[in-house]
C-alpha cells in the first residue's frame, strides 16, 4: 500500500521552490559500485510526497511496487511537428546516449486527463507510451510567468498510465497551497512530468553536481527526530545555488533551527538522483490535438485557445 500524500498547508513556496518532504523507509539494498553505494529495485524510492510541507517520519514495511530503474526507449509514434522548439526536456533529463522514456504526449496526457475531468466528459483512454512504472512527479505553472500552480508527485515506482493519471488531477485539484483549477486557467497552464531515475547513495554529501542531480537528505534535528527532505534536479540551478547553499536551504527546510556547521552537514546522509523532464504548454497541447483529435479517445471537441490577455 502506498503512502498517502501529505502537506503542511501553512508553508509556502516560491515559484522554483520545488522540494518535497516525506518519509523514507529503512535503508534499501544496495550494491558497491566504484565507490557508491547503488540502489537497486524499487526500494530506493519508496515514498509519496508533495512539493509543500514537512511531516515526520513514518516508516513502512511494504514492498516496492516496481523497478525503478528499468527504463525502456521511448515509444515512436509520437510527432512533434507544429509544436513550439522550445518543448525539450527539462535540466538534467537523460544521460548519455541512451534515449529518454519521457515524452511530451505524456504531457498532452496530463492535459487530457484535467480538461475531461474539467468539462465533464470520460476520462481518455488508456495511452500508448509506456507504461513502465517509475516515481513520478506532474507540475502545472500558469501564466507568462510561470507560476507554480500545483506539484504532487510520488517517490513509489508507479505505472505510468495510472500514476500521471492520478497525480495530475491530484495537482491540479488537491495541492493545498492552491484552490483547485478551473477551466478558465486551462489557456495558460504549463504542464511538466518528471520521472525520477539512478537513485544512488553516496558518502560524501557534496557528491552530486547541480542542474543534474536530485538530493534527498537524511538527518537527525535537535531533538533527535529523523527527517527528511529533497530538492528536484532543477532547483539548484535555478535558485543559482552552490551545494552548500542547497543543502543548508533543505536543511532548515526540514525545520533544523541550530546553528548549520561543517561537521554536522558530514553526518547527512544524502541520496542522488536523476530527473527525465518534458514540458508541454496548453498552445502546444492544442496544437497536437487538432492534428491528432482522436489519439487517446477523446471524441469532444477541444476549446478554443485564448491568448495571453
Amino acid at each position: 500500500k502506498r503512502e498517502k500524500v501529505e502537506h503542511c498547508p501553512a508553508y509556502v513556496l516560491t515559484q522554483w521552490d520545488f522540494y518535497v518532504w516525506s518519509a523514507f523507509p529503512p535503508a534499501p539494498p544496495a550494491v558497491t559500485a566504484m565507490g557508491r553505494k547503488r540502489c537497486v529495485g524499487a526500494d530506493c524510492s519508496k515514498m509519496a510526497a508533495g512539493c509543500c510541507g514537512v511531516k515526520k517520519q513514518k516508516l513502512s514495511g511494504s514492498p516496492g511496487s516496481g523497478n525503478s530503474s528499468a527504463l525502456s526507449p521511448t515509444p515512436g509514434g509520437y510527432n512533434t511537428s507544429g509544436l513550439s522548439p522550445n518543448l525539450s526536456p527539462g535540466p538534467g533529463s537523460g544521460s548519455g546516449g541512451r534515449k529518454m522514456v519521457v515524452s511530451a504526449e505524456m504531457c498532452c496526457f496530463c492535459f487530457d486527463v484535467l480538461y475531461c475531468h474539467l468539462y465533464g466528459y470520460q476520462p481518455p483512454r488508456t495511452p500508448r507510451f509506456t507504461n513502465d512504472p517509475y516515481p513520478l512527479f506532474v507540475t502545472w505553472k500558469i501564466g507568462r510567468d510561470k507560476r507554480l500552480r500545483g506539484c504532487i508527485g510520488t517517490f513509489s515506482a508507479m505505472n505510468l498510465h495510472s500514476g500521471l493519471r492520478e497525480y495530475t488531477l491530484t495537482s491540479a485539484l488537491k495541492d493545498s497551497r492552491f484552490p483547485p483549477m478551473t477551466r478558465d486557467e486551462l489557456p495558460r497552464l504549463f504542464c511538466s512530468v518528471s520521472l525520477l531515475t539512478n537513485f544512488e547513495d553516496v558518502g560524501d554529501y557534496l557528491d552530486w553536481e547541480v542542474g543534474v542531480h536530485g538530493i534527498r537528505i537524511e538527518f537527525f534535528n535537535e531533538k533527535g527526530s529523523k527527517r527528511t527532505a529533497t530538492y528536484l534536479p532543477e532547483v539548484a540551478k535555478e535558485q543559482g545555488w552552490d551545494h552548500i547553499q542547497t543543502i543548508d536551504s533543505l536543511l532548515r527546510k526540514g525545520g533544523y533551527k541550530a546553528p548549520i556547521t561543517n561537521d554536522f552537514r558530514k553526518t547527512i546522509k544524502l541520496t542522488r538522483y536523476r530527473s527525465e523532464k518534458m514540458t508541454m504548454s496548453y498552445a502546444e497541447y492544442i496544437a497536437h490535438r487538432q492534428h491528432h483529435h482522436y489519439q487517446n479517445g477523446i471524441g469532444h471537441p477541444l476549446p478554443p485557445y485564448n491568448h495571453y490577455s
